[in-house]
Formats: C-alpha cells, structure tokens, sequence
C-alpha cells in the first residue's frame, strides 16, 4: 500500500527545492491522503504550456496534472529535461513493484506534478 509521511517528504525536500531552483521555477511540496507526494509548479522559467505536444493540455485554463509515465512523450525542450528530473528527485527510494495485469498495483508512494493551481484561481506564470 502506498504510503509516505512528513519525514520521507523532508528527507526528499532538499533535492526537489535543488531542481527546482537549477530552472527557475517557484513550487510547493506536500502530501496528500498519505499515499501522494505532490509538487504544485507555481510559476518560472520553463515554458510548461509551449513545449506541451498533446493537445488535451487544459494548462491554459489554470492548472493540470503532469502524467508522470508519458514525459517524454508529451513535452519537449526544456520542460521534458525539467519535468523528469524534478520526477527523479520526488521518487528517490520509492519502489514499483505493481502488476497491472493482474490488477495489483505495489508502489511505495504515489508522485503527483501539479501545473498551476486553478481552484484557487493561480495559473502557472511563465517567466521566460
């Protein structure tokens, strides 16, 4: 069962803070229901709307989730460097042992990237 706490999240804070200062970009990290470790993109120095290649990105409209599984396929430049090391560093120690054909998924903690915050009205700012 997936399950990380607020020493796993100090423990990983310190290489995502580093990412995220490397590229410029502003972001928070919590946890949610026990189980995600979540980084919300506030604003920065990485195009996270213009090198998006699939056309279901609603990051116009304020705020969506990074696929963490299909990076490289979904962005490019910059924000695909970006986007899988800032993946890297949230999953340091994590584990998946999951068999998704037998329906059993087995992950330490779940990883969650967060563009922007559209409920509380806050899209992602470039500033390039």
């Amino acid at each position: 069962m997936a399950y990380i706490n607020q020493e796993d999240k100090k423990r990983l804070a310190p290489k995502i803070k580093a990412v995220l200062k490397k590229y410029g970009v502003k972001g928070s990290i919590s946890i949610s229901h026990h189980s995600n470790l979540v980084v919300r993109l506030k604003e920065g120095k990485v195009d996270l709307y213009g090198e998006k290649t699939s056309p279901n990105w609603c990051g116009s409209h304020g705020s969506d989730s990074v696929n963490i599984y299909w990076i490289n396929d979904h962005h490019t430049g910059k924000s695909r460097i970006f986007l899988n090391e800032l993946k890297a560093a949230m999953n340091d120690g994590n584990w998946d042992k999951s068999d998704v054909q037998t329906d059993y998924f087995n992950v330490g903690w779940y990883s969650d990237i967060v563009v922007g915050n559209n409920s509380a009205g806050k899209p992602y700012v470039y500033k390039g």
